[in-house]
């Protein structure tokens, strides 16, 4: 069968809301480390690993080894009303890697699952249905997660079971705040906290969520300490904070093991997914026990956290570490980030390149101006594909490549996929 077959198949069966990257879309068939091929025999260096997923890259002989041994048990599913030997263990590595005081870890199947678990117990410990979310984020798909979601093209309901209220974004080239120097955006930011309370709130708000770094949103984030200083707010009345990580967990920006750690802060809860399972549907969110225990009636996740995924996620953590991925991330997404700061920040239509460790972005713009250039990002992004480079895209205007890769990236491939990058921008930008 052809891709061009598989094509017509897969328009006839899936939701057309349902996207597919590329003017003609490849379906991967195999994976070794950071690469891939496609159906047509044509390998590609991967930047962007399943939107962060493939953490560890594909075809890693640890991970597949856990996976076979808990499989040749024959116990692929029992849920969580038996002991899971496999969930145990992964509770206490994410409980002890937390940072979270007296923490409990609660396993679901996905990032949106996860935030509304979190959305869940934070609700129920403060008896309030009110949010405090932040303009321009992505919390997943359910509606209690678009309902927090500040980003129209991925807001597919207006129904919301919560009332919530919106901050301004980290946007640094084109936000409101994006004029101040990093210390008065945080003030601003902080001041603004504070009228939306006294504003458009009854006071008893029941958290805020943010993400460290805004995934969807375009690896947007706003300077360090903000969360912090958010938290200083938050105390006075104990609204919780809710850090959503499904992006900027397992030491991803480089600097950090969680992306909350740049902020001088540690939230009440805080939410993980995609890359701890590498591939295998594994998530959840961890949080102070008091927090977390805020469920007054039967509740558990049939699937989430079993016996599969967790032994896949007990040897993604033990590999994560073992490794010193965190540092090997820092290291090589230094390569990749100084390296396009130097050969394109002065293109004209390169906006801007922003992010920390292997999570970055370039944002395009009309040459001369901050205005989004959408075409000119399809055209890049089609270039590197062309090039043997896959990347992603996102940004609230579709204007932003963004780059992943799996944290085992070497500096070799990192600087094999920074000349396909430059060349691809270089193209078009002579265009």
């Amino acid at each position: 069968m052809t891709t061009d077959d598989l094509l017509a198949r897969h328009r006839a069966v899936l939701p057309a809301w349902m996207p597919l990257y590329y003017q003609e879309p490849i379906e991967i068939v195999s994976g070794a480390g950071c690469r891939v091929t496609d159906a047509r025999g044509r390998t590609y260096l991967d930047f962007f690993g399943g939107v962060l997923t493939t953490m560890i890259g594909y075809d890693i002989p640890e991970i597949r080894e856990a996976v076979e041994r808990q499989l040749r048990t024959g116990v692929v599913h029992t849920s969580t009303l038996y002991l899971i030997r496999q969930q145990v263990e992964l509770a206490e590595k994410i409980a002890r890697l937390s940072g979270i005081p007296d923490p409990r870890v609660f396993f679901t199947n996905s990032g949106t699952e996860a935030n509304e678990a979190a959305l869940l117990v934070a609700t129920n410990h403060r008896r309030s249905h009110q949010i405090l979310a932040v303009r321009n984020s992505y919390h997943g798909r359910s509606y209690a997660a678009m309902g927090i979601t500040g980003h129209r093209s991925w807001s597919a309901s207006a129904l919301n079971p919560l009332q919530v209220s919106w901050l301004h974004s980290g946007d640094r080239l084109r936000g409101l705040l994006s004029r101040l120097d990093p210390e008065q955006h945080v003030e601003a930011a902080v001041d603004d906290l504070r009228e939306v309370l006294a504003t458009q709130t009854s006071g008893d708000v029941a958290a805020l969520i943010a993400e460290p770094i805004q995934g969807v949103g375009g690896f947007v984030h706003a300077p360090d300490g903000l969360l912090g200083a958010w938290k200083k707010v938050l105390d006075e009345t104990g609204i919780l904070l809710i850090s959503d990580e499904v992006q900027t967990g397992w030491g991803r920006t480089g600097e950090h093991f969680w992306g909350y750690q740049a902020h001088d802060v540690v939230p009440d809860l805080l939410t993980f997914a995609k890359g701890i399972g590498n591939g295998f549907a594994l998530a959840g969110v961890v949080g102070r026990a008091e927090v977390l225990n805020e469920v007054h009636a039967t509740s558990f996740s049939t699937y989430g956290g079993n016996p599969v995924s967790t032994a896949a996620g007990n040897a993604v953590i033990d590999y994560l570490l073992d490794h010193d991925l965190q540092a090997n991330a820092a290291r090589v997404g230094a390569i990749l980030g100084d390296g396009l700061r130097t050969a394109v920040a002065d293109r004209g239509i390169v906006g801007e390149v922003r992010g920390k460790g292997l999570m970055l972005a370039v944002e395009f713009v009309q040459p001369g101006s901050r205005e989004p250039n959408t075409a000119a990002t399809v055209a890049v992004f089609e270039e590197c594909r062309r090039g043997g480079l896959l990347v992603g895209k996102g940004g609230l205007y579709g204007n932003v490549l963004r780059m992943g890769p799996p944290l085992t990236l070497t500096e070799d491939e990192a600087r094999e996929g920074l000349a396909v990058l430059v060349d691809a921008i270089t193209k078009v930008d002579g265009a």
